[in-house]
């Protein structure tokens, strides 16, 4: 009863409130602007302090949310295998040993030829002045080699046959490297072939290699049918696709990444067993997926992505460009010395290119020591231009 005289009095008051007929009423503006300043507090705070569950960050989508990363229970990495485990151990022990720096360092020049190599006197107007800081190797597959070069004489390793495509090509690279870290003054080793040339004289690169703080292996990530189109399921679990990669085989190895190459076991018998054409209804090319795929899981950062020795894909077939007498002009090496981008087009329809500057201890510098693919009748040009392209 009290109630309703208090309701009646408020009621009563109001109406003998001037001009109250023909106001609104007070109370629900009043609620409307409350709620609105509700709102916006809870958007604020919401902001400010994201929730941790999925719907917040579905509803207040924001870079401060990780996605599922804080309310999904982790994610178990998988179980490695016991030859996963030993091969882990042994590469990230030799990383992490100081190398043994020789008094007398020298870079391993290492020729894959299938007999005699029709360069040889470009090489040796290129050593000539230059000994006690090189050594040379030559694996011939075929043939025995003729040496016309006093640094080639005697130089030639236990060789086998090498097919191309097959993993016999990473075989005789990996006999390369065995036969010369056997010479503990080694300290660099360059993967040549008998249609290479050098660019510069002797002391040009050797400081660029002796001083790099990276070896030079090409590594990229092809999706199209010539590069992730080669991988293949069996190669699990040691090698999944997100770390498959493509690029030359010509690399130039610090003796680290040296020893490293000739310590594995695990991933070369997977690419021996799983990489050949034809082999699960693939064209993998062994020399051309085994050394970057092997750095992109044991030491990424250790490598600079792409290969000192420069050859011309432009034409667009399964070999590149090979260079006749006519093409040999001082203007074309002069191009070739001048590149200093990396470029690598994908093989998918897309053609997308990758683009990155040749990065030398981290200053952009000229990418390429060297060039293939030179037929041997370019070999009076070339003796012949030596002396004017190969000064920087």
């Amino acid at each position: 009863m009290k109630t309703e005289k208090l309701w009646h009095l408020g009621m009563g008051d109001m109406q003998i409130l001037p001009g109250s007929r023909h106001r609104p009423p007070m109370k629900k503006p009043i609620w409307i602007i409350v709620l609105v300043l509700f709102v916006s507090m809870f958007l604020i705070c919401a902001y400010v302090y994201p929730p941790k569950d999925s719907l917040g960050c579905y509803v207040f989508s924001s870079s401060r949310c990780n996605g599922n990363a804080d309310w999904l229970p982790p994610v178990t990495a998988r179980l490695y295998t016991d030859d996963e485990i030993a091969s882990r151990v042994v590469m990230r022990d030799i990383l992490n040993t100081p190398p043994v720096l020789s008094k007398n360092p020298k870079v391993a020049f290492m020729f894959l030829t299938p007999g005699s190599l029709p360069f040889e006197n470009l090489w040796d107007k290129f050593f000539q002045g230059h000994e006690g800081k090189f050594s040379v190797y030559v694996h011939a597959s075929k043939t025995k080699p003729v040496h016309v070069s006093r640094y080639f004489v005697n130089r030639d390793i236990r060789s086998d046959q090498v097919v191309w495509g097959k993993i016999s090509m990473v075989s005789a690279e990996r006999r390369l490297l065995a036969n010369a870290l056997q010479d503990p003054d080694n300290d660099h080793f360059v993967l040549l072939s008998d249609s290479c040339v050098p660019l510069y004289n002797f002391d040009y690169i050797f400081n660029y290699l002796m001083y790099a703080n990276v070896s030079f292996v090409d590594c990229f990530k092809d999706p199209g049918p010539h590069g992730n189109g080669r991988y293949s399921e069996h190669m699990l679990p040691e090698v999944q696709i997100k770390n498959f990669r493509k690029g030359a085989q010509w690399f130039s190895l610090k003796r680290q990444h040296a020893i490293m190459v000739m310590a594995d076991n695990l991933y070369y018998s997977t690419f021996r067993s799983h990489c050949q054409p034809g082999l699960h209804g693939k064209n993998c090319i062994a020399d051309e997926h085994y050394l970057p795929t092997f750095f992109q899981i044991v030491d990424p950062g250790g490598i600079a992505n792409w290969s000192v020795t420069h050859v011309d894909w432009s034409e667009r077939k399964w070999h590149p460009k090979s260079y006749r007498t006519e093409d040999v002009t001082y203007e074309l090496l002069k191009n070739i010395t001048s590149i200093d981008v990396s470029v690598h087009v994908s093989s998918d329809e897309k053609k997308e290119m990758q683009r990155w500057p040749c990065l030398w201890n981290g200053v952009q510098k000229p990418c390429y020591l060297f060039a293939r693919k030179f037929t041997p009748e370019t070999i009076d040009n070339l003796l012949q231009l030596f002396s004017n392209y190969s000064t920087p």
